[in-house]
């Protein structure tokens, strides 16, 4: 951006283009600013003449943002917020609120969190929204860093650690996170599997077929690395992205699979499942809330990581 327009630059601008990055549309972007469509259409008219590129192009029905667009939003979210905190410090009152989170997830936690969330939500603060996107890595950090979301939750055993060990290093916090739940992992298969009327050993594990969960897509995960501990290993015949996708091609298949335990109660089609334990030691589920460093003094963010915290307390340890 020219440093001559910031003479006259209009920060409103900015909130605009906030806006209409974290939800895509111009519509629900103007619903969440309370303006008119057409003034938000303005606003990002002014803005992209200032900045000199397109910044969100149409792509289908919702908005597509450019490499640029995408390089600001980060900068521009950080900046509205340290604004907003020196402004107005500590004065978030979730009755009056009107924003706008999103949330970054697998759907077995989902499944689990999302429902008392969004009821506690629509007790405390109707005028919050959500927005939850899939979760498709054990490392969310680039897209805390880039603002595509405002709190990861999930299972991120490599991340915590290699945060540990740069505070203990470096004394840096390059994000900050909270441990909500510890649990661990089953094997299940469908009523009628030949091995739901056995025990389940480590033999006949190892000689089944089995469909592996796995965020990126990899056909190897930490039930591999604990089997190749053990110099043994198992014949993954399909490999699936979800939970719930795994549980249902389960019931329908003679593949094992391994879930949260936590999980299979949430299913929808638990008395349709056989579970049982592992026959071999794997580390437990550690789910882990993790934010960028940006959003600490926010008391609205304070606000939704405690409401996580409490709601994750209540789903997960009844």
């Amino acid at each position: 951006m020219p440093s001559r327009s910031l003479r006259t630059f209009d920060l409103n601008l900015l909130k605009v283009f906030d806006a209409v990055m974290g939800e895509r549309s111009l519509t629900r972007a103007a619903h969440q600013l309370a303006l008119t469509q057409p003034a938000i259409s303005n606003a990002l008219r002014r803005l992209r003449e200032t900045v000199g590129d397109e910044l969100l192009v149409r792509q289908g029905r919702g908005l597509e943002p450019t490499p640029r667009a995408l390089e600001l939003w980060p900068a521009v979210r950080e900046v509205l917020e340290r604004l907003q905190s020196t402004l107005t410090p500590s004065v978030f009152d979730p009755t009056q609120a009107r924003t706008s989170f999103v949330l970054t997830l697998a759907d077995s936690t989902a499944a689990e969190l999302m429902p008392p969330l969004v009821d506690a939500i629509s007790h405390q603060a109707p005028g919050v929204s959500l927005r939850v996107v899939p979760l498709t890595t054990r490392d969310p950090r680039k897209l805390l860093q880039d603002g595509q979301a405002d709190l990861a939750i999930g299972h991120f055993p490599a991340v915590v650690a290699d945060l540990g060990e740069r505070a203990a290093s470096e004394g840096a916090v390059p994000f900050l996170h909270h441990r909500l739940f510890v649990g661990d992992y089953v094997c299940v298969m469908r009523h009628g599997h030949p091995l739901a009327g056995v025990p389940l050993t480590l033999e006949n594990f190892c000689a089944a077929r089995h469909m592996l969960v796995s965020f990126s897509g990899r056909a190897y995960g930490f039930v591999d690395e604990a089997l190749a501990s053990l110099q043994r290993s198992r014949h993954v015949v399909l490999t699936v992205n979800q939970f719930f996708t795994a549980g249902r091609v389960v019931i329908n298949s003679d593949l094992l699979t391994v879930l949260p335990r936590h999980f299979v109660g949430v299913t929808g089609f638990a008395d349709q499942l056989v579970m049982r334990e592992l026959p071999f030691q794997v580390a437990p589920i550690q789910i882990d809330a993790l934010w960028h460093p940006r959003h600490h003094g926010s008391s609205a963010h304070a606000w939704l990581r405690q409401l996580v915290v409490e709601q994750a307390r209540r789903s997960f340890l009844c």
